[in-house]
């Protein structure tokens, strides 16, 4: 019987330390050292409606916007609670049509230099909000002439949103498709 009150007291104990405390504390500190990211990484539009958040990608089939990397999880594009890829080995015919599908749709939408793989393909998450540099280039003319906008505006604003590598050397030079798009839609 004694070893059984010593184990509920240490159950409880542990059960307030690690199931109460702890969350709280790191929540606190992450709420005052990191907010933004701590509460989402949200992202509010010029009238402060929230629009999205910068880590979960959104889907544009609009000319008049950069198109997002596809998604592959279920459900409906960019679903949170259906994270992953596709499970589709590289001689998968399903992959295989997809990949040719999406290809076919941005040369039909004026893109004329090789299509770059991040438009055609769905990262590992299925999630990713961001595109390569090379993949918003070649959507200028689409957007431009939808747009009515010069294409040298339209690569100036693809430069200043540019993201660069994280900690200087970890990944690629990337864009967050969402706030390149506001950018656009608050162009004057």
């Amino acid at each position: 019987m004694k070893h059984i009150k010593t184990t509920l007291k240490l159950f409880a104990i542990l059960m307030v330390v690690v199931g109460i405390i702890y969350p709280v504390a790191v929540t606190v500190i992450a709420q005052l050292i990191f907010p933004k990211e701590a509460g989402g990484s949200l992202i509010y539009d010029s009238g402060g409606n929230l629009t999205g958040s910068a880590l979960i990608g959104q889907p544009f089939s609009d000319p008049k916007y950069f198109w997002s990397r596809p998604s592959a999880t279920s459900g409906y594009p960019y679903n949170p609670l259906a994270s992953g890829g596709s499970n589709l080995g590289p001689t998968n015919k399903d992959l295989i049509d997809q990949i040719s599908n999406r290809t076919e749709l941005l040369k039909s939408s004026g893109i004329q230099a090789p299509v770059p793989s991040d438009l055609v393909e769905a990262s590992a998450s299925g999630l990713d909000p961001h595109i390569s540099m090379q993949s918003a280039l070649v959507q200028i003319p689409r957007v431009a002439k939808a747009r009515n906008l010069s294409e040298e505006t339209l690569n100036k604003l693809v430069v200043e949103h540019v993201e660069n590598r994280q900690l200087g050397f970890l990944g690629e030079q990337r864009i967050n498709v969402l706030e390149l798009n506001l950018a656009l839609d608050n162009m004057k």
